[in-house]
C-alpha cells in the first residue's frame, strides 16, 4: 500500500502542487471577495430537506443517461452492455471529480477498452485510441449542446434589472460572465465543425491543414491533422441515423435531468426572487450552463471553487444579493456536497461490478491500472 501511494505522489507531484496552489488562490479570492464558501446555520432556515432524496432521483437519472448513451458512440466497434457502461462511467465520473486537472477523463476509455488478453481473432475490439476518440467527441457534443442552451438562456430568460456590475463575491463583472457564455458557444462550434469536416471530407481537410500549418512546420501540420482524424472517428455515430437520434435523445434526457434537479433543489433551499416568486426552469438552465462554463477550467480536485463560482455567477443574474448570500449559499453548498457524495457512492458500486468475482479489490486494481496509465511510473 505504501509503495503504491508513494508511486502515485511521484507520478502526480507537479500536478498536485499546481492543484494546491490553484485551490489556495480560489479559496483566497472567494474569501476576499466576500462570497460565502461555507453558509451559516441561518442560511438553511428555509430548506425543505425532503427535496434531497428527490434530488437523488434526478441525479440517478442524469447518471444513467449520461453513461448508457456512450453505447451509440462505441457501436461501430463493439456492443457493450449497459450495465458495464454504467459501472465504468460511474468510476470515471468520480475520477474526474477526484483527480486534479480533469485527469480522470482517461479512466473511462482505459477501463472500457478491450484488453489484449481478451481480444479474439476476427472479433471486434475497442482500442484505447478509439475509446478515447469517442469520449472526446462526446465532450465536444456536450459542450456544443450545453453552450447552445446557455446562449438561449442568456438571450431569453429574464434577469434582475438593472444587472449588478460584479458577480456577488467575485472580482469579475456580470458582463464578462455573459460574454464567456457566448464565447463558449463559439469555441465548441469551431471544435465540432473542425472534426465534422475531418469526418465527412478527410482528404480535403488533411490537405488544407498541411497547406495552412505547413507554412509554420510540416511536422506540426501532420501531427494536427493526425490528431483531428483520430478525434473525427468518434463521430461515426452520425453516420447511422438511428444511433444519432438515440444519442441526441439520451443526451437531451441527461441534461434535462440535470436542470430539473438543479431547479427543484433551488426551490427546496428557499431561493426566491425579490418579489418572493420561485425559481423558473429557464433560470435553472442558465445556472447549469454557467456551471458548465466554469468547470471546463482545469483546477483542483473536487472542482473546489470553480463549481461554486459557476453557480454564484449564474445566480447573480437572477436573484438579489441578499438571496444569493443567504438561501443561495445554502443551495450552492448543498448541491455541491450531494453531487460529490452521490458520485462517490455510485463509483463504489461501479468498482464492485468492474471487479467481477474479485469484488471491490478487483475494481480498485482496475482503477489503479487506469490511474497509472495517465502518467506512467518512474
Amino acid at each position: 500500500m505504501v509503495p503504491h501511494s508513494a508511486g502515485f505522489f511521484r507520478r502526480h507531484a507537479g500536478k498536485l502542487v499546481a492543484s494546491a496552489v490553484i485551490t489556495f488562490l480560489i479559496v483566497y479570492t472567494i474569501h476576499k471577495g466576500g462570497m460565502k464558501f461555507l453558509p451559516t446555520a441561518a442560511d438553511f432556515h428555509g430548506v425543505r430537506w425532503w427535496t434531497v432524496p428527490l434530488y437523488l432521483v434526478t441525479f440517478a437519472g442524469m447518471t444513467w443517461f449520461r453513461s448508457v448513451r456512450w453505447r451509440f458512440l462505441l457501436r461501430s466497434m463493439a456492443e457493450v452492455p449497459k450495465a458495464r457502461l454504467l459501472a465504468v462511467s460511474c468510476v470515471g465520473f468520480a475520477a474526474i471529480q477526484i483527480l486534479p486537472f480533469r485527469l480522470g477523463e482517461i479512466v473511462r476509455p482505459y477501463m472500457i477498452r478491450t484488453k489484449p488478453s481478451e481480444r479474439r481473432s476476427g472479433a471486434r475490439a475497442i482500442t484505447m485510441t478509439a475509446a478515447t476518440s469517442s469520449v472526446v467527441a462526446e465532450r465536444i457534443v456536450d459542450g456544443l449542446y450545453l453552450s447552445t442552451i446557455l446562449a438561449l438562456a442568456l438571450v431569453f430568460v429574464p434577469t434582475v434589472h438593472p444587472l449588478p456590475d460584479h458577480v456577488v463575491g467575485l472580482p469579475i463583472t456580470v458582463a464578462q460572465v455573459r460574454w464567456s457564455g457566448f464565447a463558449m458557444l463559439g469555441l465548441f462550434g469551431v471544435l465540432f465543425t473542425t472534426i465534422a469536416v475531418f469526418y465527412v471530407a478527410r482528404s480535403w481537410a488533411h490537405g488544407a491543414t498541411l497547406v495552412v500549418f505547413g507554412k509554420v512546420s510540416r511536422r506540426l501540420a501532420e501531427k494536427l491533422a493526425g490528431m483531428a482524424e483520430k478525434l473525427a472517428d468518434g463521430l461515426h455515430v452520425f453516420g447511422r441515423g438511428k444511433d444519432a437520434l438515440g444519442f441526441f435523445l439520451e443526451t437531451s434526457a441527461y441534461w434535462f435531468c440535470n436542470a430539473a434537479g438543479m431547479w427543484m433543489l433551488a426551490w427546496g433551499c428557499g431561493v426566491l426572487h425579490a418579489d418572493a416568486t420561485t425559481p423558473t426552469f429557464g433560470e435553472a438552465l442558465g445556472l447549469m450552463g454557467m456551471l458548465g462554463c466554469t468547470i471546463l477550467i482545469p483546477g483542483p480536485p473536487g472542482m473546489l471553487g470553480v463549481f461554486q463560482a459557476g453557480i454564484y455567477a449564474g445566480m447573480t443574474m437572477y436573484y438579489p444579493e441578499s438571496v444569493v448570500l443567504g438561501a443561495g449559499a445554502a443551495y450552492v453548498f448543498t448541491i455541491y456536497i450531494l453531487q460529490v457524495l452521490f458520485q462517490v457512492l455510485f463509483a463504489v458500486g461501479g468498482l464492485w461490478y468492474v471487479g467481477g468475482g474479485r469484488g471491490l479489490r478487483g475494481g480498485f486494481q482496475e482503477l489503479e491500472a487506469a490511474e497509472g496509465a495517465i502518467v506512467p511510473g518512474p
